[in-house]
């Protein structure tokens, strides 16, 4: 099992998007919702150049940005992360199960570090996040390392996304997907199974995506 986490297993995207529009007033301006849109499951430097663009700001370095955002964010995910419905329960059951499992993200190492005393360090056997790796989401290889540190081949992997970008990037890996969109809808796709939430989903809903 491959689990996205900001939006997927947290309702995180609503503090991405707190810090992010903090930002944008901090440098004069305010971010409009197609960035804002654009920026869901991008990495940090991916979603600074975006914000720096929409502000007309591009020659701001994305360094001191991505430093602003991460400090601002690790407040929010101390105080304010909280459970998508249906997300523990079905973490619970595939840990329960033996299944190999892997969080599959975009956010940064350092944050990901305070996004796991909510998640429990134990619920995952592999971490792959979004600054350990060449190409992030929605490039494959996020998804396509964390197959292969799990020792599972990708073809028998399930994914669990929110996002375009991680739906994109799970999809040309070669995973199944069950998507189960967050801040933005998301569009029919071979190998997508799509569902409001994670609520009432169980193993062998996952076992059949997963043929």
């Amino acid at each position: 099992m491959l689990f996205d986490m900001d939006g997927t297993l947290v309702d995180s995207e609503r503090l991405w998007d707190v810090a992010l529009r903090e930002l944008a007033a901090e440098y004069g301006g305010s971010l409009s919702e197609a960035a804002r849109v654009a920026m869901v499951g991008s990495d940090a430097a991916t979603s600074m150049r975006i914000l720096h663009a929409d502000l007309g700001q591009e020659w701001r370095e994305l360094a001191p940005s991505q430093e602003w955002i991460g400090r601002r964010m690790t407040e929010l995910f101390r105080t304010g992360l909280v459970w998508r419905p249906g997300a523990l329960g079905l973490l619970r059951a595939v840990r329960a199960a033996g299944l190999p499992t892997a969080l599959v993200t975009s956010t940064a190492r350092p944050l990901v570090e305070v996004a796991l005393e909510t998640l429990g360090r134990d619920n995952f056997d592999v971490v792959v996040a979004g600054d350990e790796v060449r190409a992030p989401k929605p490039d494959p290889e996020p998804y396509r390392l964390a197959a292969r540190l799990l020792g599972v081949p990708i073809e028998r992997c399930v994914a669990i996304e929110d996002s375009r970008a991680g739906v994109t990037s799970a999809l040309a890996a070669g995973a199944a997907v069950l998507g189960v969109p967050s801040e933005v809808p998301l569009d029919p796709a071979d190998g997508l199974h799509l569902l409001e939430s994670l609520a009432g989903v169980d193993l062998e809903l996952l076992g059949g995506l997963a043929r």
